[in-house]
């Protein structure tokens, strides 16, 4: 579980990786390359239903320590939204590129584990965080549980990532090393995210069964994306 978040490096904004064929786990949690664009909806269509926010969040949240809260959640038929930065989670199993030397905050375990018990793989598995409940806003009673399904979008991708932790109850704009490496944002734990442009669509009352099958994310976020765009 989130205790912390990241502060984005000045230039982290900036810091952007190929847009090529990039890795994703399956549901062995191994990497296989795919495109940056996923399932069939596209990104402009999805941001055309989100131009409007009905705030159902009692506050605003913050998007780092220093900044001030001026991000709402906010509720669409079938789906919350929220317009943020993001940080980078490398919390969960030790890997190459997620381990206690190359992220100062690491930690081992993430809120919501995989079939078989373990946390979840920050490197290979696209996450996004979501803030523990507190007075400004309780995930679960809008729908939202581990495993469900989120669409990611930036700079014209689409990425589809599961709820997988949880984070700081003033803070949101998070998401794991794989969701952030799948867009072209910097991973870099320490140093990499994006400074804003992100916008996160959270499919109610959906989950991912097993949570660590990327593929499956994949797919039932394309039905659930289509049926947003009917339904909005």
């Amino acid at each position: 579980m989130r205790t912390r978040t990241l502060t984005l490096a000045a230039a982290a904004g900036a810091a952007l990786l190929a847009t090529a064929a990039l890795p994703a786990a399956n549901a062995s949690g191994s990497v296989n390359p795919r495109s940056a664009q996923e399932g069939s909806v596209s990104a402009a269509d999805l941001l055309a239903k989100v131009t409007s926010c009905s705030q159902i969040s009692n506050g605003k949240y913050k998007t780092d320590d220093e900044t001030s809260a001026t991000v709402p959640v906010c509720g669409k038929n079938g789906a919350v939204f929220w317009k943020a930065d993001m940080d980078i989670d490398c919390d969960g199993q030790v890997t190459s590129k997620c381990n206690g030397d190359t992220d100062p905050w690491f930690q081992d375990d993430t809120a919501f584990h995989q079939s078989d018990g373990k946390a979840l793989r920050a490197e290979a598995l696209p996450y996004v965080v979501v803030p523990s409940s507190s007075s400004i806003w309780k995930y679960t009673s809008a729908g939202i549980k581990g495993g469900g399904v989120v669409a990611v979008i930036y700079n014209g991708k689409v990425e589809y990532a599961v709820v997988g932790d949880t984070g700081p109850t003033k803070i949101i704009g998070e998401a794991s090393y794989a969701t952030a490496k799948a867009l072209g944002i910097d991973p870099d734990p320490e140093t990499g995210g994006a400074d804003s442009g992100v916008t996160y669509i959270l499919f109610k009352n959906s989950q991912v069964s097993p949570i660590e099958s990327h593929s499956a994310a994949v797919s039932l976020g394309d039905s659930l994306a289509k049926q947003f765009l009917q339904n909005n």
